[in-house]
């Protein structure tokens, strides 16, 4: 194998896969990057127990070419220093070959690397895909619902299906939930699903989740969703994306979102999350960083309060532009509700009760495809 690439292309590659990449793996040869060379560009693989990341760079691409390729092949390096060789290397380009007795040559200008590499054939397969099992998002909307529910899994491991999120397709939406049983995010789209069957409960850890967002970019394309087995794919035009399914039933959270309400709160997100804020500076000093929320419909306002024998006491009182029903005092974690109204993205919100002890919805005002429930605290 042997070839010049371009620097930059090649450390954006690496610093991907590397996100597929752990250094506590029992398997040596999972400890490495595989690289392969084809006539039409490079790809490089990184891979663990539960994500496998493969990104290609093409020898050409819009009449620019990104790597010159000499000779085919494929070879598998220590991640932990070629990663960190390729990041600092003094050229532009960088010059890589890998000699029959698996030791690799990596050169950029003055600067010249020999390191001692593992056998490409021992590297685990990834898995084949069929196509037909498919469905396309734009990037940035997938981006969106991942935010917007990766935050409630479970980061326990006493229920391992909780730690993910739960992906189903309904009536041509795709429907996203995550819940730790104390609190659920849910998050709809519009899909054009063409008879995907086996699409109705598939759980993606939360974890895998958050490193793929964290490597797609915020871009006006699609990205293909593929399921296979017991792995998912998420496949954009250069990079794979493979992750492990958890295994086991996500519980029916349809159930929990209640219907009919006593008392309806609508109030700036803005002002609403300040207080939260507020409030929690001290209510962070107790156990379960819990708020009491009283409402005062004559006054048409709302009272934020947290009171901690040892520390003292805050209460602050927030206008609602409608406040309806029954009056109410309830209590909640300042944590929980900070993160829902930040993942809400909206300027005015709904706050739906149905009692001191029950489950509550909150809702942007003009929006229906996103909701986030949040169980209260007793406190007492």
């Amino acid at each position: 194998m042997h070839f010049t690439i371009q620097k930059n292309k090649l450390v954006e590659a690496v610093n991907d896969v590397m996100k597929a990449v752990s250094s506590k793996t029992t398997i040596p040869i999972l400890t490495g990057i595989k690289i392969t060379a084809l006539e039409d560009g490079v790809t490089l693989t990184g891979s663990n127990s539960d994500i496998s990341i493969e990104s290609f760079i093409p020898a050409e691409e819009e009449d620019y070419q990104h790597v010159d390729i000499r000779k085919t092949g494929s070879i598998v390096l220590q991640a932990k220093f070629f990663s960190e060789i390729v990041k600092k290397l003094p050229s532009e380009t960088v010059d890589i070959e890998a000699e029959e007795n698996l030791s690799a040559r990596i050169v950029s200008g003055t600067s010249e690397f020999n390191l001692i590499g593992m056998d490409p054939e021992e590297y685990p397969q990834l898995p084949q895909i069929s196509e037909h099992h498919a469905f396309q998002l734009p990037i940035d909307l997938l981006k969106q619902m991942i935010r917007q529910t990766v935050f409630a899994v479970s980061t326990s491991e006493s229920r391992p299906i909780l730690t993910g999120v739960n992906f189903r397709i309904e009536n041509d939406e795709l429907i996203c939930v995550a819940t730790d049983s104390h609190r659920l995010a849910m998050r709809k789209a519009p899909i054009e699903s063409r008879m995907i069957t086996d699409f109705s409960n598939v759980v993606i850890p939360g974890k895998s989740l958050n490193e793929l967002n964290k490597i797609l970019e915020e871009k006006n394309d699609t990205i293909d969703i593929v399921i296979t087995g017991n792995q998912i794919l998420f496949k954009t035009k250069y990079l794979l994306f493979f992750s492990r399914l958890l295994e086991g039933n996500y519980p029916d959270t349809t159930k929990l979102i209640p219907m009919d309400f006593k008392t309806e709160i609508i109030i700036s997100a803005k002002e609403f999350l300040q207080a939260i804020d507020r409030a929690s500076l001290l209510a962070r000093e107790g156990k379960n960083n819990v708020v009491k929320l009283t409402t005062y419909e004559e006054d048409n306002q709302i009272k934020i309060s947290t009171i901690l024998p040892e520390v003292g006491k805050v209460e602050e009182f927030v206008s609602c532009e409608s406040l309806s029903g029954e009056e109410l005092k309830i209590s909640f974690s300042a944590k929980f509700m900070m993160d829902a109204l930040k993942a809400l993205d909206a300027t005015d919100v709904k706050i739906s009760f149905t009692g001191a002890m029950r489950p509550f919805l909150i809702r942007p005002l003009d929006q229906d495809s996103i909701l986030q429930l949040i169980l209260p605290v007793r406190t007492y």
